[in-house]
């Protein structure tokens, strides 16, 4: 297989994904921002843009720093070094309630005493704003989150999503800058998550709000991110769009961690330009040659393939690899195959099959040959080269 070299990401746009945007229609910018916790660095030297109106994902594991990073913006941390700017005023020494920033905490932190009403509109009680006004408002954000008629209510009596939706109700009835949005969705049930993902996505849209979400779950970002800023180790990795994240990530770690994928054994042919050619059996696959640097001509490579991208072989088409059906997970619009195979890196390729027809085709231990059917692979210097250079 080959792919057309202008599919190709080269050098310049994958580095210009990992930089903020000089976007002159900016709502939240941050430069250069380090947090410390004693001798631990949370945050380290971090920049970012996020524009009007956009959804901006903060993605990335547990103790990534993510959540000091929306802490800082919110008002409820101070940075060590750095700016922090919101709609063209900076406010890194200024106080939470006076960012202008609306904030919905993962456990939706309701007053328990207080009616669904008076929880909404706690913001607007504590900025002074008159009766008639807070009545209209609260009023505006119940309907806007679909709790009409239950203003009444203390939290206890509301379900989890029910409350989920008061926490969202205050954090909009203020009519914030920037929406801060800390895992929100996290105690949700798994249907109840996606209905919400979908509301979530609908509101910030109707209101054209500048948004940021923070998650651990890859499925989150990229269903509801314009943008996706992944971090690890206090550091952003990689800016993108969610399709660029997913199919172009710029290094190992974003490649990984973002979705499912296969790391294959392949060897580099050569590297003309931009673009390098990576073997895997009979397959020859275009890839860009930014992330195979240092790599030398026939050393071995590591090939990052996702499991929609590979396909049991038919006659007459290029081999990948052959192993083994290990077993089958139904799992409703598609089937996992996993198969045993010397060519994965774990020993172990997951292929992701439409309908499920496999079920009955390729039953365990069938032996099968696999073949790619993709243009949008990318591979990376293999992981045992990179522990002998270190």
């Amino acid at each position: 297989m080959s792919i057309p070299a202008e599919r190709l990401p080269t050098a310049s746009t994958a580095a210009t994904a990992t930089r903020p945007n000089s976007d002159g229609d900016t709502a939240l910018k941050l430069d250069r921002v380090t947090k410390r916790f004693g001798k631990i660095t949370a945050l380290d030297d971090v920049s970012l843009l996020v524009r009007r109106g956009e959804l901006m994902t903060l993605l990335g594991p547990s103790g990534c720093g993510k959540t000091t990073l929306l802490h800082l913006v919110a008002g409820f941390l101070m940075p060590d070094k750095g700016e922090i700017i919101i709609d063209g005023r900076r406010v890194t020494d200024v106080p939470t309630y006076r960012r202008e920033t609306g904030v919905m905490f993962q456990n939706y932190a309701l007053f328990p005493h207080m009616t669904v009403a008076a929880n909404v509109g706690y913001g607007l009680r504590m900025r002074r704003v008159a009766k008639p006004e807070i009545d209209r408002r609260v009023a505006d954000a119940l309907a806007l989150v679909k709790l009409k008629g239950l203003q009444d209510r203390k939290p206890r009596q509301l379900s989890g999503g029910q409350q989920q939706r008061v926490g969202l109700a205050r954090a909009l009835v203020i009519r914030p800058k920037v929406l801060l949005l800390d895992e929100p969705l996290s105690a949700l049930d798994r249907n109840l998550r996606f209905s919400m993902q979908v509301e979530i996505k609908e509101i910030q849209r109707k209101l054209d709000l500048t948004t940021i979400f923070v998650t651990h779950d890859q499925g989150e970002a990229l269903s509801l991110s314009d943008r996706i800023a992944v971090i690890a180790e206090g550091r952003i990795r990689q800016i993108g769009t969610p399709d660029e994240i997913y199919r172009w990530p710029i290094d190992r770690f974003v490649a990984s961690f973002v979705g499912d994928v296969n790391v294959l054994h392949a060897r580099l042919e050569r590297i003309d330009g931009a673009v390098a050619t990576v073997a895997l059996g009979s397959v020859r696959v275009l890839v860009p040659a930014q992330t195979l640097q240092g790599a030398a001509a026939g050393t071995m490579v590591d090939l990052f393939v996702r499991p929609e991208d590979l396909r049991v072989a038919e006659h007459g088409m290029a081999v990948a690899a052959h192993g083994i059906v290990a077993t089958q997970i139904y799992q409703g619009g598609h089937v996992d195959i996993y198969v045993d195979a010397p060519e994965a890196a774990s020993g172990r390729v997951l292929l992701r099959l439409p309908g499920r027809e496999g079920m009955s085709l390729w039953p365990a231990g069938t032996r099968i040959s696999i073949a790619l059917t993709t243009d949008k692979a990318i591979a990376f210097r293999a992981a045992s080269s990179l522990a002998g250079t270190s």
